[in-house]
């Protein structure tokens, strides 16, 4: 088993979960700057989710953590991502299936799936690691009070 440090995020809430995961999937960036990156090619990502929250639902767990992995899982394994274009787009860079734009979208995924919960639990990181050099870090920005 491979034990992996991650960057921590602070916060204020009582439990906290990571939940470690792979997904083989392949994706080409849409844009002559990315070079070789051009091409459709594969990465074996390894993704760390950490969730985080003040009540446990009525199993008692903040998450269940085979319910992360297969709403992860099962979605993006073996699939190219950019097929994905509810997630991904082709016009908008911010939308790229670049690490950066997997960890966001790995975030949405999560985060709409935790807003269905009772115990209201949030997604505070997603950490996604393309090679052995090169990781992002996504953490959701905080809402200020009064804003949307």
């Amino acid at each position: 088993m491979i034990q992996q440090l991650y960057p921590q995020v602070q916060h204020d809430y009582q439990f906290e979960l990571n939940k470690d995961m792979h997904i083989a999937a392949a994706h080409y960036i849409p844009h002559e700057d990315a070079g070789k990156c051009q091409n459709v090619h594969g990465h074996t990502y390894f993704v760390n989710i950490t969730i985080a929250g003040d009540e446990l639902d009525e199993t008692g767990f903040l998450v269940n953590f085979a319910s992360l992995k297969k709403l992860i899982h099962k979605r993006f394994d073996h699939t190219i991502l950019n097929d994905h274009k509810d997630l991904f787009s082709e016009k908008d860079p911010t939308y790229f299936p670049t690490t950066e734009g997997v960890a966001r979208a790995i975030y949405e995924v999560v985060q709409n799936d935790l807003d269905q919960k009772d115990n209201q639990p949030k997604c505070v990181q997603v950490f996604v690691r393309e090679t052995p050099t090169s990781y992002v870090v996504y953490r959701p920005k905080k809402k200020k009070e009064g804003h949307r």
